[in-house]
């Protein structure tokens, strides 16, 4: 019974952590919910793992994974994204654009776009569970990708390292972006890796070594910039396999 379950012990972690990060951050401690994402992705990346290691496929797991995800992956990064939008005391620049936003009240108001992340992350969590086209790569930036962008930003804003975005309509911006990038038509390349060939993975390979001084320069705060390469990385082996298509 415990073997049978075991998958849907880690996806339960998963979503125990979301829950506590949201309480995080509605105590003010948004550095500490960070964590808890990456805990949460730990746990969504072991719960696969070990239903493939036991050959486990209950039906409902994958709806329990989505539940989960939404709440760790989707609600809990749309509150980080508030908080940064709400708790800006200073506009580098784009303060004109706010309209009349600028105000305490003003920017609680403004902070509500924040609330895309979850609504399309939970969209995109239903189409994923159907799509066949999903099962070795991504269409559109997977929920857990977007949630690090939300948790590498918000520990870089705090450490100064991303001071120059920490204005609200950079903020809402990139709120509107990375929602609407869960939905981008736009075929994003996965880590499951049929072999370790150099030609087949040459991609990933070359993406990992960018990341490396990332991480070790910036830590958890270079996770923004990680997923910001993971797009362009994206894109760029689009426009390669758009360009040998057309050369054929």
């Amino acid at each position: 019974m415990l073997r049978r379950n075991l998958p849907d012990l880690f996806t339960l972690a998963n979503l125990l952590f979301g829950c506590i990060g949201i309480q995080l951050v509605l105590k003010g401690e948004p550095i500490l919910a960070c964590y808890t994402i990456l805990i949460s992705g730990i746990f969504d990346f072991f719960d696969g793992m070990v239903a493939r290691a036991l050959k486990i496929n209950n039906p409902h797991g994958k709806d329990l994974d989505s539940l989960a995800d939404v709440v760790s992956f989707g609600v809990l990064p749309g509150f980080l994204a508030m908080t940064l939008i709400t708790g800006a005391d200073e506009f580098y620049y784009g303060k004109i654009w706010l309209m009349g936003f600028e105000t305490p009240q003003g920017l609680i108001y403004l902070s509500y776009v924040a609330f895309l992340i979850p609504i399309l992350s939970a969209y995109r969590l239903a189409k994923f569970n159907h799509d066949t086209r999903q099962t070795d790569s991504f269409i559109g930036l997977p929920t857990p990708a977007n949630a690090l962008f939300w948790c590498g930003l918000v520990v870089g804003i705090d450490a100064g390292i991303w001071w120059l975005i920490a204005s609200p309509v950079v903020i809402v911006f990139l709120s509107v972006f990375f929602s609407f990038m869960l939905l981008a038509p736009l075929p994003m390349f996965s880590f499951k890796m049929k072999n370790f060939g150099w030609n087949t993975n040459r991609l990933r390979y070359i993406f990992l070594l960018c990341c490396a001084p990332l991480l070790i320069l910036f830590k958890i705060a270079g996770l923004a910039a990680v997923i910001i390469l993971f797009i362009l990385f994206s894109i760029f082996q689009q426009l390669g396999s758009k360009n040998e298509t057309e050369a054929l």
